[in-house]
């Protein structure tokens, strides 16, 4: 049982900055959501005090660390007879809250962000008007057994997960009562696409592929799903590259450089879970991937920009030569869907969103049962990769977090990349959700599969 003990709205320490602040293009593309992340701390430290006193921490830290990141205490706006947002620097602050749990965190088992772990992260009723619902909110829970959660939620429309991560570490710093070590670039016009960027040939964004010889869209999207948390070892990862490139050669896709770890296991993945859906041979399947590009635009963006500096990028195989060509050639167009993340291809992408008139036919509710936006679910496959983002453990004065991962997978074909930070052993996690019906098959491709990677 968990029961919420208080709620406070945190708000900047001192006066900061107020009035309306631009939003760029991309952050006008991200869906209207909270992206979700949940840290788990377990010392005797952590364990020896009160959820009172944790709380006064957090709150007195959250509340300085606000000062400097003060967009994040702001609120969405959008203006009548528009469709783009603004955020309001109003100083409205964020949402904590303080709970209580009766359960122990082995009866949490792996952390698989199951419903379970949803209650560890403040919940958000987006019925409510935009400009009342905090961007970021926060959920403390302190175990029976002494173990604490740190639940979070970060508006997607204002921050991507670099500009999160630099959040995190900035205020984990500033609790253990030390410095700011960078602070963040806020000024978003940088962004701004001028009257001369185009759309370049090549250049695609298209709705995504619909099954062939089944449902449509709205029946797929409201079957029951359920998700999954797994793990793949230094040496699965390894079994996977030497497959993936040794089939590279056969195939002769692409002969360049190996592929990386998040490469074959994204192609391990969408293969697994195309043919669990049993999908028909001439079926197009799709990989959609999001990819940072603070450092592929021209002139590039300052490393510490805190916003959105994400685009989507795309990939299409026919399940037939998914099948047939190999692990290597499905790694190949996994490869081929990143390097489309040019300079060209990202004010392509910017300049596309710049020409789109109603921005709200086109956001979307990243969770499941919504009915808003193109369902990127069954033929279709959605994996973020968390692999890149730097995480040097979170201290907030009671030592590093033993878990740190998503909260929430939000529909059926999305995935989630990350290391096991903790560990730091080479392994990967992959938390997914997929419908029902096909989450026994998928798992028993997923881990038969690297026994046998002749099937590959």
């Amino acid at each position: 049982m968990l029961t919420v003990k208080a709620s406070h709205l945190v708000k900047p320490a001192v006066k900061t900055p107020s009035g309306y602040m631009y939003l760029p293009e991309n952050d006008q593309f991200m869906p209207i959501t909270h992206v979700t992340i949940i840290y788990i701390y377990k010392s005797q430290t952590v364990s020896d005090l009160s959820l009172s006193l944790i709380t006064h921490i957090l709150k007195t830290s959250l509340s300085k660390t606000l000062t400097i990141f003060h967009p994040l205490a702001g609120r969405l706006h959008l203006p009548s007879q528009s469709s783009r947002f603004q955020l309001n620097l109003n100083s409205a602050g964020a949402l904590l809250l303080e709970a209580e749990s009766t359960k122990k965190l082995e009866d949490l088992g792996d952390f698989c962000p199951t419903p379970e772990i949803e209650q560890l992260i403040p919940s958000v009723d987006y019925t409510r008007p935009i400009h009342d619902i905090p961007l970021l909110i926060v959920q403390i829970t302190k175990f029976k057994c002494g173990a604490v959660s740190l639940g979070l939620g970060f508006q997607h429309t204002v921050v991507d997960g670099r500009a999160i991560i630099h959040f995190m570490s900035e205020w984990a710093r500033i609790s253990r009562g030390e410095s700011p070590e960078y602070l963040p670039f806020l000024d978003r016009t940088v962004l701004n696409v001028g009257d001369d960027d185009e759309i370049k040939p090549g250049f695609e964004l298209g709705r995504p592929p619909v099954l062939i010889d089944g449902p449509g869209p709205d029946e797929e999207r409201v079957k029951e799903t359920t998700v999954v948390l797994l793990k793949l070892t230094k040496d699965q990862i390894a079994k996977l590259k030497k497959t993936a490139n040794q089939n590279q050669q056969k195939t002769g896709y692409d002969k360049g450089q190996p592929f990386t770890r998040y490469e074959v296991v994204a192609a391990h993945m969408w293969r697994c879970m195309s043919i669990a859906r049993r999908l028909n041979n001439e079926q197009i399947t799709r990989l959609r991937m999001q990819m940072e590009f603070r450092h592929q635009i021209d002139p590039p963006l300052p490393d510490k920009y805190f916003g959105n500096a994400m685009l989507i990028v795309t990939t299409d195989v026919t399940m037939k030569n998914l099948l047939l060509q190999g692990l290597g050639y499905v790694a190949g167009k996994v490869r081929e869907g990143i390097s489309k993340g040019t300079n060209e291809y990202v004010r392509s992408f910017l300049a596309h969103l710049r020409k789109i008139e109603d921005f709200n036919k086109v956001r979307y509710f990243h969770i499941v049962g919504t009915k808003q936006g193109d369902f990127q679910g069954n033929p279709n496959v959605s994996i973020t990769s968390w692999i890149g983002l730097t995480n040097d453990g979170k201290d907030f004065g009671w030592g590093k977090e033993i878990y740190m991962g998503p909260g929430l997978v939000g529909f059926d074909g999305k995935a989630f990349v990350f290391p096991r930070f903790a560990d730091d052993d080479g392994s990967l996690m992959v938390a997914l959700r997929l419908q029902k019906t096909h989450i026994d098959e998928f798992m028993k491709l997923f881990y038969e599969n690297l026994s046998n990677m002749s099937r590959l």
